[in-house]
């Protein structure tokens, strides 16, 4: 439960809020955040997804938005509470759009008396030309279509340049656009953690623009071969053409498991296996019920078959075999009935206080 605060890597110790820790080894691993382009205000209203908190965070805003419509008389509020704006068109971006429009047009069908929870506004707002940047063009294509048939409206150089509690405002071109919108969730971009800059700081290693640390071809910091950086919060550019590494789970593993094996072989004066090298095993992405893009190798896959890869994929690294049955059998279920055990809302909303309610008699 200790939170670190700082590092003093000549004494070989970890600095937390309320004590220290001296280690013989040190892996740093602390990830990313949201990054909001230089306005961090805007993350009260437009959260990002990278922890379950957050997941949970914007489970609890979409789902209320239902529900606060379901109860709202005045037409123009209705369509502000069910418009929904995905910020990003990057894998994050579009698995929640796609998630929000399945929720809309299927999951909560018939859940309501007043409203038609289908009439809900999806927007995926993307400031590239394309969605899914990364991937190939074919597949940014079909991944756009495939949203289009969920009832998501894809808007692409379309810029966020401001995001308020009950509206945004987007440029395209030299056009600007204020929306009327209750839930705004944020994919657009991630920031280091602040660990990264500080031990860019002791190791005078550089930093990219979003404060990831560059580390050597073994993953240690320069001047300190027992200090390990891996995973979001480095800058790996010793592979390829000097391509950075993605962001993504398997390379986090798979630094994880060489970081581990340098130790190894140095305690145990085993000569050195050489520089990391990243085996991409494929990019996926998946976009709604059973529909998904992935680039594995030369194959290009969309669709049905693409989505059966992605579960397979998950299911394979998953730890333990009970935890793929147990998963696998959650799938089915989900997949069966549309995801209707999923409408749960944590947090109790805000109540007004007592003296903001005005009372009427009731004759």
């Amino acid at each position: 439960m200790g939170e670190v605060v700082d590092f003093d890597l000549q004494q070989k110790q970890v600095i937390l809020h309320d004590s220290r820790i001296p280690y013989d080894w040190l892996i740093v691993a602390t990830g990313v955040r949201h990054h909001y382009f230089g306005h961090p205000e805007w993350e009260e209203f437009a959260p990002g997804l990278k922890t379950i908190e957050d997941a949970t965070t914007i489970r609890r805003r979409v789902l209320t938005a239902f529900e606060e419509a379901e109860r709202e008389a005045i037409p123009d509020k209705v369509k502000a509470l069910l418009t929904f704006a995905v910020v990003g068109g990057g894998p994050t971006g579009v698995e929640l759009a796609g998630a929000i429009g399945e929720l809309a047009h299927h999951t909560l069908r018939s859940n309501f008396r007043r409203i038609n929870p289908a009439s809900a506004k999806v927007l995926l707002l993307e400031a590239g030309e394309r969605l899914l940047p990364s991937y190939d063009p074919k597949l940014s294509t079909k991944a756009k279509n495939s949203l289009e048939k969920l009832g998501v409206t894809v808007r692409l150089k379309t810029a966020v340049i401001e995001v308020r509690g009950e509206w945004l405002v987007v440029r395209e071109g030299d056009r600007s656009e204020e929306i009327p919108c209750h839930t705004v969730v944020w994919g657009a971009g991630v920031q280091a953690s602040p660990l990264a800059r500080l031990l860019a700081e002791k190791t005078a290693a550089p930093v990219d623009r979003v404060g990831r640390i560059v580390v050597n071809p073994d993953l240690t910091l320069p001047g300190h071969p027992e200090v390990f950086a891996i995973g979001d919060m480095v800058l790996f550019q010793h592979q390829g053409q000097g391509t950075p590494l993605p962001g993504v789970a398997q390379v986090a593993m798979q630094m994880g498991k060489f970081a581990a094996e340098v130790i190894q072989r140095r305690l145990s004066g085993k000569p050195e296996r050489g520089p990391f090298y990243y085996k991409d095993p494929g990019s996926m992405a998946t976009i709604g019920r059973a529909s998904a893009v992935a680039e594995i190798g030369r194959w290009k896959l969309s669709g049905y078959f693409a989505w059966l890869a992605w579960l397979f994929v998950h299911l394979v690294f998953l730890i333990r075999f009970e935890n793929r049955i147990l998963v696998l059998i959650q799938w089915a279920w989900n997949f069966f009935t549309w995801g209707r055990s999923a409408r749960l809302i944590t947090e109790e909303p805000v109540k007004p206080s007592l003296e903001s309610v005005k009372t009427t008699k009731t004759p």
